[in-house]
């Protein structure tokens, strides 16, 4: 019997939104075979967020998120296909959820793709450098860059983002989850975050002056 690991599983999960015991008995049973493990999910009803590839959808709801007093602001935008999915309430905290995630964990980009290639360039650039300083041999630089760039992704595009109300699933996978057991197609299209006093230059005042201002009002 083939040995299936958890690399494969994640995949099948990741590919078809189906549970994580459900992928394992489906490559288990096909023995490690990943399209007949597709099919097989799909023959037991449990590939929902697979079958809803491709599918068009144009409905959903704006959300905004204000946070810390007005500190930081999120504005997205998460499609379905239905107006009745976009009105239902696990839909709508689905969409409350993204919004904190956007606001606490700051994503530049929504998926890998996004990240335009000079910025992926320059990052790998820095790293490379890192490496090097750090005395690493470099044939095997190459190989430290690919695998700290993974983890830039996991801090700057969204659906690579650990979910900060359970971290131990990725946006991606919780928007897999939600797809299969809303039963329609969900997107996140768009979104942007606003921070207070963002790219402009913040006064830094000396503490203790501060502080005798304080006093001598």
């Amino acid at each position: 019997m083939a040995e299936i690991t958890a690399a494969q599983v994640k995949e099948l999960r990741e590919r078809t939104g189906a549970g994580m015991m459900d992928c394992k008995k489906a490559l288990t049973e096909v023995g490690g075979d990943m399209d007949k493990a597709i099919d097989y999910l799909r023959e037991k009803g449990l590939a929902a967020a697979a079958k809803k590839e491709g599918r068009i959808a144009a409905e959903g709801i704006v959300e905004a998120y204000i946070h810390g007093g007005g500190r930081i602001g999120v504005m997205l935008e998460l499609n379905c296909e239905t107006d009745f999915v976009a009105k239902t309430e696990e839909f709508k905290q689905f969409a409350r959820d993204l919004c904190l995630q956007i606001a606490a964990a700051n994503p530049q980009y929504l998926t890998k793709a996004d990240v335009p290639a000079e910025v992926l360039e320059h990052e790998k650039n820095i790293l490379r450098a890192q490496a090097l300083n750090e005395g690493k041999p470099e044939k095997i630089v190459e190989k430290m860059v690919e695998g700290r760039i993974e983890k830039f992704y996991k801090e700057v595009c969204l659906l690579e983002q650990a979910f900060v109300k359970d971290p131990d699933k990725t946006i991606n996978e919780l928007l897999l989850e939600k797809t299969a057991k809303i039963g329609e197609r969900i997107v996140i299209r768009r979104f942007t975050r606003y921070e207070m006093g963002e790219g402009l230059e913040k006064r830094s005042d000396d503490f203790a002056a501060e502080v005798m201002k304080e006093m001598n009002r």
